[in-house]
């Protein structure tokens, strides 16, 4: 079987599981329009019989992404209400790891470079997951030992790492081949009422993440006590971040997230990071945080 039959026969099979798990949940009167997809993506599948052009790939899997974050957030809602158990990884001491790329290197060329995403993966990204391990475990050692005189480096430690650490995956998550353009449904619709247009929260983002002082990101967020959409900075990766909100995207707007191919054109970087903004991805982080109702003030 050529990579093209087994990549759909994948997405065929996994179609097929998600339509039996529904089955069995009963989930057919609340979730109709996510049924809708996963038929209306059966039929497309169904007439696939010559090999795909990649830009075909791309669209197919695009598909598959947004059906399923939304299954995503089915789970989540029947999860938070109790109608099913879904068993959640518990990480020990010093057991994160660096996850692959859910695309490859090259996979968003022209605009990040195969080379420049490596050396982000690899080398930054890896930092932040080693040294977040370490931190852990020597507050473990602190906590078993009675020893808190390192108490203050480790602290800052474990803040600065598991920063870098989650934002990261925040970012790869963030981007994708066939992304770009602008958000749907009520993530749009927020941004619009919140910012006034797409267009002024695309200028408001932009600037944010030029205007950085130093190394550090802009993010959109959202915050389950106003809520409502806000964009901040952060300067390195904790400084002046807004407690109390929860990210839904981030711009890496470090030198080294774009200095080896953009050289000190940071404006330039930004502008192209737009094209490939996984909005599907917003969109999902967007309907799991706006579910959350804390007292307002």
């Amino acid at each position: 079987m050529d990579r093209f039959s087994k990549y759909v026969h994948d997405l065929f099979q996994w179609n097929e599981e998600m339509k039996k798990f529904l089955e069995t949940e009963n989930a057919r009167k609340d979730s109709a329009e996510l049924w809708g997809k996963l038929d209306g993506f059966t039929e497309v599948m169904e007439n696939l019989n010559q090999p795909m052009t990649d830009q075909d790939l791309l669209e197919l899997q695009a598909k598959a992404e947004v059906i399923q974050a939304e299954m995503e957030g089915y789970f989540t809602r029947k999860q938070d209400a109790g109608n099913i158990w879904v068993v959640g990884t518990v990480l020990s001491p010093g057991s994160h790891r660096l996850p692959n790329l859910p695309y490859e290197y090259s996979a968003l060329e022209p605009y990040f470079s195969e080379q420049m995403m490596k050396l982000h993966h690899q080398h930054h990204h890896l930092v932040h997951v080693d040294e977040l391990n370490r931190a852990e475990l020597q507050l473990k050692k602190a906590r078993e030992t009675n020893d808190y005189r390192l108490l203050k480096h480790w602290s800052r430690e474990l803040s600065f790492h598991g920063s870098g650490h989650y934002l990261h995956m925040l970012f790869w998550n963030n981007l994708s081949p066939a992304g770009g353009g602008k958000p749907n449904g009520r993530l749009l619709k927020e941004i619009e009422s919140y910012f006034g247009s797409f267009a002024a929260f695309k200028k408001h983002f932009t600037e944010a993440a030029i205007q950085v002082e130093g190394n550090g990101w802009a993010l959109l967020v959202w915050s389950p006590r106003a809520r409502h959409l806000e964009i901040v900075q952060t300067q390195e990766n904790t400084h002046y971040a807004q407690w109390d909100t929860i990210p839904l995207l981030a711009a890496d707007v470090w030198e080294h997230a774009y200095s080896l191919q953009y050289k000190q054109k940071r404006e330039e970087y930004v502008e192209n990071w737009w094209k490939i903004v996984n909005w599907s991805e917003v969109e999902r982080r967007f309907e799991q945080a706006s579910e959350l109702k804390w007292q307002a003030y």
